[in-house]
């Protein structure tokens, strides 16, 4: 089993750096023995955000975090961040949830590979 932390860290929307990685998240989520768990910080925190409305034919980050999700995916929010951004745990998508610091420092410890975007 391998086991890969993502940290994001990066807005949803302005640069791809979320959405790149939130791809690379739900393909190694759909391989075998691959264990995944990703840590939103900083203004990546909306990417865990429901209800985005986004214009037709771009992507959306919510639709792309259920991936994951689907697949398994631990989705870890820093609440500092979500208070710091006047997000409140109602307003995460489904099987997204409110973290703390010290978690990210567990799931660092827990995995072989971090990557961070």
């Amino acid at each position: 089993m391998s086991r890969t932390l993502f940290i994001l860290q990066d807005a949803p929307y302005g640069t791809e750096r979320s959405y790149n990685a939130l791809r690379l998240a739900g393909a190694l989520s759909r391989r075998e023995g691959e264990e995944v768990r990703i840590f939103l910080i900083g203004d990546a925190a909306a990417c865990a955000k429901a209800g985005q409305k986004v214009p037709a034919g771009h992507y959306n980050l919510e639709v792309m975090i259920g991936s994951p999700l689907r697949h398994g995916v631990e989705v870890g929010v820093c609440g500092t961040c979500m208070d710091a951004r006047g997000l409140t745990d109602a307003e995460l998508v489904p099987g997204a949830r409110r973290s703390t610091l010290e978690e990210l420092t567990n799931w660092t410890q827990w995995s072989e590979r971090a990557l961070v975007f």
